[in-house]
């Protein structure tokens, strides 16, 4: 799929992705031993500027993406075009992330008194959430909540909803495979193609999965207005909060949600639809966004 918006820059990525499922022997319940394939699962430390941030737990699909989603959705990065190069290494376990201030003028982000303050309190103050995995929220993004605008003129039919569910249920995908993932699709909510997986993303932690998607979205300058998010997993508050993040305005969930998850959803004005299975399926904010089929339009 092409980038909806051309970018006249693109920091330099060196990628390697690693090998998404490893077979293993496994013992069935009539005793015979069976060839059976599980996920992998691979440490990736970030680094910015040679600074170690976090260590993730992660499938390894996507870790150029992950990387830059994650200083994306943690604010750490305001712009991808901060950053000059992202290598990762899977030698050490470890992606390097370079910005353009250290590439062209030999100094750190960290060597800007005023910023390496900021950041040494955003990466200081830490919101555990209930991610799979590292699942840290840092910083002070529940009180940024409030200068979060989506857009209010978008809706979802209900038709592209079920258009949504049908395409991930029949995508090819590791959890049909070997279970243990969690899946994140990104959908087009616009013209011909409403319903079209633009990004599929799986790996070990939905979070994971969320900030590689961002980081695809970041890289290739994708607006969030008109898409949908869906995620295999539960709508917490943080998968709200970093939806929002993206500027996307529809979250779709086959699981369900928490009341964290709902209060931030109704506050920031995002369509939120869970229990997701079938045609079936819970409405629980934004209903005026969400436009039904006639046959089953509210009374």
């Amino acid at each position: 799929m092409a980038p909806e918006q051309a970018r006249r820059y693109r920091p330099r990525l060196v990628d390697e992705p690693r090998p998404t499922t490893f077979d293993v022997d496994a013992v069935n319940e009539r005793g015979e031993t069976v060839p059976t394939a599980i996920a992998g699962e691979h440490p990736l430390t970030v680094y910015l500027d040679k600074r170690e941030l976090v260590t993730l737990m992660t499938l390894g699909a996507a870790p150029a993406h992950l990387a830059l989603g994650y200083l994306r959705n943690q604010r750490i990065v305001a712009s991808v075009d901060e950053i000059a190069a992202v290598q990762v290494d899977w030698e050490t376990d470890s992606v390097a992330i370079t910005s353009r201030s250290l590439a062209e003028h030999g100094t750190t982000i960290w060597d800007d008194a005023e910023r390496g303050e900021a950041l040494e309190g955003r990466l200081g103050k830490r919101t555990v959430t209930t991610g799979c995995g590292q699942g840290t929220v840092f910083g002070d993004l529940m009180e940024e909540l409030d200068r979060i605008r989506l857009p209010g003129e978008k809706r979802l039919t209900e038709e592209t909803l079920y258009t949504v569910m049908d395409r991930v249920r029949r995508h090819e995908s590791i959890y049909k495979v070997a279970g243990a993932v969690h899946g994140c699709a990104l959908c087009s909510n616009a013209g011909e193609d409403r319903g079209e997986i633009l990004r599929f993303v799986e790996d070990v932690g939905r979070h994971n999965a969320v900030d590689a998607i961002a980081g695809w979205m970041w890289l290739e300058g994708v607006s969030g207005d008109d898409k949908i998010f869906y995620t295999t997993g539960r709508l917490t508050s943080e998968m709200v909060i970093k939806c929002a993040q993206m500027g996307i305005p529809f979250l779709v969930s086959r699981s369900g949600l928490t009341q964290m998850g709902w209060d931030i959803a109704r506050r920031i004005g995002i369509t939120m639809i869970g229990r997701c299975q079938g045609r079936h399926y819970l409405l629980f904010t934004g209903r005026e966004r969400f436009i039904r089929l006639p046959a089953t339009a509210f009374a």
